[in-house]
């Protein structure tokens, strides 16, 4: 899968699952550490970590294994490295902070 089908896919699962305030960003003439990046929301922490969990199952099933995860054990945030996406999503609280 294409780096930009990665990001559409994974932005379209969140949506799928209720995911709020959906945004892609092509990010890869600003940084050397990803081409895109995915931002959601959550409702609830309930909510952050089912996000994280459906987008991980499925893109495990069409072959897409995340690299690194990263803050998902209070439900606040989470950020999943799929290399040249990265998916970031926030309780809303934590995405109205950053």
């Amino acid at each position: 899968m294409q780096e930009r089908q990665l990001a559409q896919r994974a932005a379209q699962i969140l949506y799928d699952h209720k995911a709020q305030d959906i945004v892609g960003l092509r990010v890869m003439h600003l940084t050397v550490v990803t081409d895109y990046l995915v931002i959601a929301s959550g409702t609830n922490t309930l909510h952050v970590r089912a996000l994280r969990e459906y987008l991980e199952n499925e893109l495990a099933k069409e072959g897409v294994t995340r690299r690194r995860v990263e803050g998902e054990t209070l439900g606040r945030w989470v950020a999943l490295d799929y290399a040249s996406v990265i998916v970031h999503i926030f309780h809303p609280e934590e995405r109205a902070f950053y």
